[in-house]
């Protein structure tokens, strides 16, 4: 089965539950293109109990109860959107990649919000979440799609939309396809994987990256985790410090500030509007992923153009950007990601 991205904002690995979807009435919600879901509409529409296992598996931080012993949720992301409503279950419909018939779920649980705003972009209508958690559609429909999943993000300027399949349809294949382990970790939302180093060009930087040293030192298992909700790349300091001056060296342009604030190594864009950086691969156990060009380096505003990575205290993460043009699947049952470099806006 397969379902396209083009009306969803984004798809959220590491985010609450399975779906957050604007619901009438709706106090505070983002301007949206697609018609808000009514509940009162449907019969197969319900509000979940207080009392419910789905609603304690949510946790006293993001749950709560109304009057009428109904689960109310309330999640937060780190860009500042959030979302609040209901929590509920509901008939899911997907298209069938094999036959002409749809697939239906009944009963699944997802976020009827009716208070969001933050990021959300005009073309969406809520958040896919394909967390690991109790309450994510992949575990929902684990026993019907194998714990598998695949999706394939296009570049930003594409006119095409993003895919995901669940299922047998997911599965990747092919010569050029290489696979690194999930490690299984709390908590088990997240989905972590082992980074080992990236090299810049033939420079070679290991995951615990030390200046002026040779010595390699042991990698911690699931050091890493792989997320679609989030933009850019979060890396160790010390290893963001060895990218960026890396990627310096190698570089022949004028560096610029970055105009927002938020970037650390930003460049004129040449009046041709090409930009060029040594290629980067990231090296994960067992798979070499190297990196598109166009989403090494971004233009954050007319002719600047800033890096895509940027360092962290805490998490690190390998964001959507450096996703797109992968068919990326998920295999819960065999536990590991498979990459397959593709263009995705030719995916069926």
């Amino acid at each position: 089965m397969a379902v396209d991205r083009e009306k969803y904002v984004l798809l959220a690995l590491g985010s609450f539950g399975n779906r957050l979807s604007d619901c009438v009435p709706c106090t505070q919600c983002y301007k949206q293109n697609a018609p808000l879901f009514n509940p009162t509409k449907t019969t197969t529409y319900r509000t979940v109990s207080c009392t419910s296992q789905q609603c304690q598996s949510l946790g006293p931080d993001s749950s709560s109860c109304d009057k009428s012993n109904s689960c109310l949720y309330q999640v937060s992301y780190g860009d500042s959107s959030y979302s609040n409503g209901d929590l509920a279950v509901e008939t899911f419909t997907f298209d069938s990649s094999t036959s002409k018939e749809s697939v239906v779920f009944p009963k699944i649980v997802f976020g009827c919000g009716h208070n969001n705003d933050g990021t959300f972009n005009e073309t969406g209508s809520g958040i896919v979440g394909l967390g690991g958690g109790a309450v994510s559609i992949v575990r929902q429909l684990e026993t019907t799609i194998g714990g598998k999943f695949s999706y394939c993000l296009t570049t930003m300027d594409s006119k095409s939309s993003s895919k995901i399949s669940f299922g047998l349809n997911a599965i990747v294949t092919g010569p050029n396809v290489s696979s690194t382990p999930l490690v299984q970790k709390s908590p088990d939302t997240f989905y972590y994987l082992t980074l080992e180093g990236v090299s810049v060009g033939n420079e070679a930087l290991a995951y615990n990256y030390i200046p002026n040293s040779n010595s390699k030192a042991s990698v911690e298992e699931g050091n890493i985790i792989i997320d679609s909700g989030t933009t850019l790349t979060f890396l160790p300091s010390s290893l963001y410090e060895g990218l960026e001056s890396a990627l310096e060296k190698s570089i022949s342009g004028s560096r610029v500030s970055d105009p927002q604030g938020l970037f650390g190594l930003c460049y004129e864009l040449p009046s041709n509007g090409e930009f060029n950086a040594p290629p980067i691969i990231a090296h994960f156990t067992g798979a070499d992923v190297e990196l598109t060009q166009e989403s090494i380096f971004i233009e954050v505003e007319k002719g600047v153009v800033c890096l895509t990575f940027m360092p962290s205290q805490d998490l690190a993460i390998f964001g959507n950007l450096h996703q797109m043009n992968f068919l990326i699947g998920y295999d819960l049952e065999n536990q590991k990601v498979d990459f397959l470099p593709t263009d995705c806006s030719k995916t069926q």
